[in-house]
Formats: structure tokens, sequence, C-alpha cells
């Protein structure tokens, strides 16, 4: 059984869609759900799920190395196999990403390498694509920039503003990361030196 860590910033909708699916499928244990932010309701997802968790704000730190200091020493006294970011609104530090090698995990709202960073859904708009997505990819210290692991797809409509286009790629995130973990837990995909292996 996969253990792992849930690193989040706001609410929590696709950390309810992976505990719904560990709870439902047996496929791994979220040891613990990590938040920046004391007021984010993933925290409250996470306490009714009876998950333990951390609140550890940046805004408490004087200096980024401090606030990953402690996030790391959380992390490390449970040993997780993965650390999964869903919605975590922090750039990692080269070294933070370097101290666990192959095991972080995030989740961007587009077809990557298409629109890294910020405000995706209406740069897809803008942009006049015809289609958008989410891509679940391994963390590297370049932003989005990461082996791409797993995406999925949505067509944009003429009628498609970046609101409803959100909605629609948020719920193929719902299905797409819990089946990144299945597939992780089940062997079909593996992640050894930065290269993502699927069978």
């Amino acid at each position: 059984m996969l253990k792992l860590v849930i690193l989040i910033s706001g609410s929590g909708s696709n950390l309810q869609s992976l505990i719904d699916s560990v709870h439902k499928n047996g496929i791994a244990k979220i040891l613990r759900v990590i938040s920046n932010k004391a007021d984010a309701k993933g925290i409250q997802r996470a306490e009714a799920a009876e998950i333990s968790t951390s609140i550890i704000e940046h805004r408490d730190y004087s200096s980024k190395q401090d606030f990953e200091e402690d996030i790391v020493k959380a992390i490390d006294a449970i040993e997780p196999d993965y650390i999964l970011l869903a919605g975590f609104m922090r750039i990692l530090s080269n070294e933070f990403i370097a101290h666990y090698p192959d095991k972080i995990i995030n989740i961007h709202p587009s077809i990557l390498p298409a629109f890294r960073g910020l405000n995706t859904h209406q740069r897809a708009i803008d942009a006049g694509v015809k289609q958008h997505g989410a891509t679940v990819h391994l963390v590297i210290p370049e932003l989005d920039s990461g082996p791409i692991i797993q995406q999925i797809s949505v067509d944009i409509s003429i009628n498609d503003d970046a609101h409803t286009l959100a909605n629609k790629v948020l719920k193929q995130e719902h299905q797409l990361y819990p089946d990144v973990v299945k597939a992780l837990a089940d062997g079909r995909i593996t992640i050894r030196d930065g290269v993502v292996y699927t069978q």
C-alpha cells in the first residue's frame, strides 16, 4: 500500500477525490495532509476523513528555507512513498525537490507543455486552442516542466469562459489524479532516476 503525504493551500477538491479513491479501493494510505494556510477548506476535508493534518503557514516564517525545513521535518517523520501537490500554491525550492528525488508529484490544469504557470484556462481560451486539460507530472526545479506521468483533455466550446472551462477540467482532474495513484500502487507506473515508465 502506497504511503502518501498531500500538500494543499485551498479548497482541497482534488484532495477529496484522492480521499474517496483510497478509501474505496484501499490502494494507498494518506498519512498526512499539510497546508500552508490555516483556513484551507482541505484541512476540514482531511479531518472529516480522520487523516492527520499539519498547518505550516509560510507567513509565519522569515525565510522560505525555514518554512520548507519545517515541512521536511513533518514529512520525514512519516517517510511517505510519494508527496502529492494538490493545489499547493507555493513554488518549492531546488533544495526541497532534491531532498525527495522521484517522489514529488503535481497536477497542473493544462496539457503540458502548454500553459505553464497560472491562469491557464483564460490563456487557453485567448490562444484559440480547441482542447485544454490537465497533466500529472513529476516535479523538478523548472516550473511545470517535469516528466509527464499522465494527461487528460477536454474540448473547448465556443461558449466556454475561464470559469466553465475550469469546471470542465477540474471534473477530469478528479478522475486523473486517483487513476495515477492507482497505477503507481499497481506498479503500472514506476519512476526511477527522473524517468517515468509505464506498462
